[in-house]
């Protein structure tokens, strides 16, 4: 069980919880919802005693086990000479192990690895299992189908629907969050509270949309009373004597209140409309490839693949977990060296890679520094104008990017990619870590872009409302294009 009693948090003077009340009762499954950079992350941290609050009370019932978003700086994970003591189990993997391995698509993973070596979606969900083995009576699981193909977020839900404890879960894949929860705790931007809805996700909207209208009425109609109360004011301007004052200054005193108490409307979803300049010029066929192969060891894991990308055209590269589209992308970038066939670049290609690891980015410099030092010809203006577009408002911009949750950052990383003027653009999962408002403003912004694009995603509605021109899908090496009227 979870019992949180008026609990506050600030950070950098900017209050992110402010008197917090709520309960998660034995073995309910909960979903946590809010925008990027809401405090999220934050408030998991507090729950497994790995930040402290600055006010209120935490009560925590029972082993508890915290799986972050990205998992870096691990000393566990850095102090294990492999996976197997990383995990904490004998040389000889049981089959529940082998189980959970194979369901997080780990399964051909050599267990004598060093886990510092993986990459950081094998990280996260080595951390997973390792949370899952330790068999906690509650799990904080933050975007646990992060890095996961269909198969591995069916596992994870499956899992989810048979564990015999609490969960609380932080997602914004709304297909996820659809499943069998018994109440969603909102973070509400405005009042710096949680606000308590029973049921899933879909259930969580439709009431949210209904105490929205709700509130937006009893607004509409203290605003109406308001107005006319500063009506009868100026009428009441000539009022000299000591009576009339007295009353100019209590219904004065009542306007201020009803000022300061006075509810904002509900935030919505911005009009977002990025304008993107023109890419510069590369020829028709700015890069393809002939009967590519690349094995790793006995493992084949691409084989004679021959892709086209077109000026202008958007193409999905789609396929599970392990399918090599990670390594196709990489081959495609020179990265790495096939051991078959060839790539051939037009002379003009100039490409701009957003990797899902975000290692892109500096940690100890300010979101704005990070757009002035590309070089991208963008003054100060038009630098500030990109990143509010991108929902870096005010002091926000100074702010180092280390402060920044995982959406922020990949918000940050796509502003980055567009203030440069690439003609190819490689997008390894851009939608990772994104809430609902986010992944529409990405889907938005590169909609527009003129150049040609090779898009990872499995976000499947993301990959249908980005329209892409052809889909590629590994291992078949089929390759669908889209009909041209």
């Amino acid at each position: 069980m979870i019992k949180v009693t008026d609990l506050s948090f600030t950070w950098t003077d900017k209050p992110i919880f402010s008197g917090v009340s709520f309960s998660v009762n034995d073995k309910e499954k909960v979903g946590l919802i809010g925008t990027n950079g809401s405090g999220k992350t934050t408030l998991f941290k507090i729950l497994a005693g790995k930040e402290q609050a600055d006010d209120g009370h935490v009560r925590v019932e029972g082993k508890i086990a915290f799986v972050p978003q990205e998992v870096k700086n691990d000393p566990d994970m850095d102090a294990s000479e492999n996976i197997t003591s990383y995990l904490n189990v004998s040389d000889d993997p049981s089959h529940e192990i082998n189980r959970i391995l194979a369901g997080l698509g780990l399964k051909d993973l050599n267990m004598e690895l060093s886990p510092k070596i993986l990459s950081g979606g094998q990280k996260t969900r080595l951390a997973l299992t390792r949370a899952i083995l330790s068999k906690p009576k509650i799990l904080l699981l933050d975007e646990p189908t992060n890095f996961l193909d269909e198969a591995g977020k069916k596992w994870v839900a499956n899992f989810m629907n048979n564990f015999d404890g609490t969960i609380v879960l932080i997602s914004h894949d709304l297909e996820f969050l659809g499943g069998k929860l018994n109440k969603i705790l909102y973070i509400n931007p405005q009042t710096k509270s949680i606000d308590i809805y029973g049921g899933n996700y879909q259930n969580f909207i439709k009431l949210k949309e209904e105490k929205e209208k709700l509130l937006e009425r009893h607004i509409e109609t203290e605003q109406k009373h308001l107005k006319q109360m500063k009506k009868g004011l100026l009428k009441m301007s000539h009022f000299k004597s000591k009576k009339g004052i007295r009353i100019k200054l209590m219904i004065q005193r009542r306007v201020e209140k009803m000022e300061e108490e006075m509810p904002t409307m509900p935030p919505e979803a911005k009009k977002i409309k990025l304008v993107l300049p023109d890419p510069m010029w590369v020829g028709e066929i700015p890069i393809y490839t002939r009967n590519i192969g690349k094995s790793f060891g006995t493992k084949r894991v691409l084989n004679k693949i021959n892709l086209t990308i077109k000026r202008g055209e958007k193409t999905a590269l789609l396929g599970p977990n392990g399918a090599g589209k990670s390594t196709l992308i990489k081959i495609l970038l020179g990265d790495v060296i096939p051991e078959e066939g060839e790539v051939i670049r037009d002379p003009k290609l100039k490409w701009g890679y957003y990797c899902q690891e975000l290692t892109n980015l500096v940690p100890n410099i300010t979101l704005i520094e990070t757009i002035k030092g590309l070089e991208s010809g963008m003054n100060e203006g038009q630098i500030r104008s990109l990143l509010g577009r991108m929902l870096f408002v005010g002091d926000k911009i100074f702010q180092n990017v280390s402060t920044l949750s995982g959406g922020e950052k990949t918000r940050l990383s796509i502003a980055r990619l567009l203030a440069q003027n690439f003609n190819f653009l490689v997008l390894d999962e851009p939608t990772t870590y994104l809430d609902p408002l986010s992944q529409r403003l990405i889907l938005e912004s590169i909609k527009d872009y003129k150049g040609a694009m090779l898009i990872v995603s499995h976000n499947q509605d993301f990959i249908n409302e980005l329209s892409v021109d052809q889909k590629m899908y590994l291992p078949e090496n089929k390759i669908e294009a889209k009909l041209k009227i």
